[in-house]
């Protein structure tokens, strides 16, 4: 990669990031606009995956609300995610848990990691 461009992605990255992982459930703050206003809103689910590197980071979760699924995407080293919260760690085998969108109710749990 160009060197120019990685000075410029090096200079978007924040200087403290959350240590979680695929399986937590998590709680992310995240910015909203509405018109002139701006507000914190928080979304609290299970992440499902991690991809991509450095400034390209994205992390997707996944919650159920009122009986649907609902999955955000968020680019790890954004300014409009104020701070993530890892409520819980859980213990899973595999990078990727899309496996989770066919689930309902208690089947659609993690098993939570034991320190």
């Amino acid at each position: 990669m160009n060197e120019i461009i990685k000075n410029i992605e090096s200079a978007q990255l924040k200087a403290e990031v959350p240590e979680f992982r695929v399986g937590d459930t998590v709680r992310v703050h995240a910015r909203i606009k509405e018109g002139n206003r701006e507000r914190v809103q928080v979304f609290e689910g299970t992440v499902l995956k991690r991809q991509g590197g450095s400034s390209r980071e994205t992390f997707t979760v996944r919650k159920s609300s009122n009986g649907v699924g609902v999955e955000k995407t968020w680019p790890l080293h954004s300014p409009n995610v104020v701070k993530v919260e890892v409520i819980r760690r859980g213990k899973v085998r595999r990078a990727k848990l899309t496996y989770l969108r066919q689930r309902i109710g208690k089947s659609a749990k993690v098993k939570e990691r034991m320190r």
